[in-house]
């Protein structure tokens, strides 16, 4: 009996168990007409009894995604029939836990039967605009970079247009929309932001970050909190789109407009670049892992105080057994931050528009937008959804609502007057600059020849 859990704990592991099962079936690690593990193996592996695994069998069959095989077990189901529409939903499969996609397709099919969405993993390197040309998916996951190709390449009749829903940030609406049409509907976004350990700052008596930090103030925090062969003050994946150029933005500078030679030299971009390296030659400041995963990684280990993330990597900080706690950037001369949004966009080309703007649609509405408020760490586009106030089920930061004070600073990369493959030649060149295997001015006259270039090529493809 003292072994037995709490009503409390036994929902949880029995929601985990669901959850888990679910989001493997969508995201195509479980195949149709494979078999799930048998009932005591499913109950050793969640920590619960094999009538709580029955229960929680029979939720999946409920659903539709799995069927019951007497004497032989619980096989994955075929959901398809004649009667149904199938439309194929392309997605990361980070996406599938950064917005529980498992169980909002889950209560999609019980209001729409005979709408049938099969999801497609798509893999980081793969072109979302190559995808569509394809034809093969109906629905697929979109962000600023993606949408941002499809005007370069202008490939933008690929996606079928789209209502302005009010209730979503207008921002976001912003991002996709290109010459007063929208074509892309918000899903989810996220500012970058500072995360770091309460603990490690009460431990070394340090005032914890707000919104006056500039990046000096967080190399003599990181300097203080980090402790040798234990730990590390300050880390984030340096080589990613999605971090370092937000230095850049907070350099207030962008290029001159099209036909301006680029002259980066001696300016504030090579500024902010010099403090970026500063901060990674700092050994006992930031560690040279370059994996993307590090950063949370080492957070939930507790061997790095401080990360910069984002609200969809809080996600993978849901087990940490430690307090922590967000802040914005800390900055330079302009506070400034990147702003990642995904949306949903349809494929004009599609034989089942109808069917997939009846999901996406649903995808953004309230309730489904509401789940993912409260079930995971994301930020739904959706207003009223992202700004819902009611009892938590799970821990959250206490400044998970600053994303709302802090809209003034969100920027896109475009704001630099840049595109991907011109970030792409900076970081190619910058990287060896960081790593000290390069001078400052090797390196920037590299970088304007680089831009200059591809500008030039540009303008001769028109």
């Amino acid at each position: 009996m003292a072994n037995r859990p709490s009503r409390a704990t036994l929902s949880k592991r029995m929601d985990e168990m669901v959850r888990s099962i679910r989001d493997e079936i969508v995201s195509g690690k479980r195949n149709v007409g494979d078999y799930l593990p048998s009932e005591r193996e499913l109950g050793k592996l969640y920590c619960i009894s094999n009538k709580s695994v029955r229960h929680c069998l029979d939720v999946l069959v409920s659903e539709g995604l799995i069927e019951k095989i007497p004497k032989v077990g619980n096989r994955i189901a075929d959901v398809s029939d004649n009667n149904s529409i199938t439309i194929r939903f392309g997605c990361h499969r980070t996406t599938v836990e950064e917005t529980d996609l498992g169980t909002l397709i889950s209560q999609f099919h019980k209001l729409y039967p005979r709408i049938r969405v099969q999801t497609m993993m798509l893999e980081h390197y793969v072109s979302v605009r190559q995808s569509l040309e394809s034809g093969i998916m109906d629905v697929v996951t979109v962000n600023v970079p993606n949408f941002r190709e499809m005007v370069e390449y202008d490939s933008l009749e690929l996606l079928e247009p789209q209502q302005p829903n009010g209730d979503i940030y207008p921002y976001l609406n912003k991002a996709f929309m290109h010459n007063g049409e929208l074509l892309v509907q918000p899903l989810t976004f996220s500012p970058v932001v500072l995360c770091y350990n309460r603990k490690h700052f009460r431990e070394m008596n340090i005032l914890e970050p707000d919104s006056s930090w500039t990046w000096e103030d967080l190399k003599r925090a990181a300097s203080k909190l980090a402790i040798p062969n234990e730990r590390y003050g300050f880390y984030f994946y340096l080589l990613s789109n999605n971090r370092w150029p937000v230095f850049l933005l907070q350099s207030g500078m962008r290029l001159p407009p099209e036909g301006e030679p680029v002259r980066i030299c001696d300016g504030p971009w090579m500024e902010v670049l010099r403090l970026c390296r500063d901060i990674v030659m700092n050994q006992t400041i930031m560690p040279l892992f370059y994996e993307e995963a590090d950063a949370e990684k080492l957070f939930r280990q507790e061997k790095v105080s401080m990360i910069m993330t984002t609200y969809f990597s809080l996600n993978e900080l849901k087990k940490a057994d430690f307090e922590y706690d967000i802040a914005p950037l800390p900055y330079i001369e302009n506070p400034k931050t990147l702003l990642i949004a995904i949306g949903l966009g349809i494929n004009a080309k599609s034989e089942q528009k109808e069917a997939a703007q009846t999901f996406v649609d649903f995808l953004t509405s309230y309730q489904p937008q509401l789940n993912i408020r409260q079930r995971t760490l994301s930020i739904p586009a959706l207003k009223p959804a992202a700004e819902w106030i009611g009892p938590e089920t799970m821990f959250r930061p206490l400044r998970y609502p600053m994303h709302r004070d802090i809209v003034p600073t969100y920027r896109l990369y475009t704001d630099l007057n840049v595109t991907i493959e011109m970030l792409t030649a900076i970081i190619n060149e910058v990287k060896l600059y960081w790593a000290g295997l390069e001078s400052e001015q090797t390196v920037c006259m590299k970088i304007e020849k680089a831009l200059n270039e591809i500008r030039s090529s540009k303008r001769k493809e028109l």
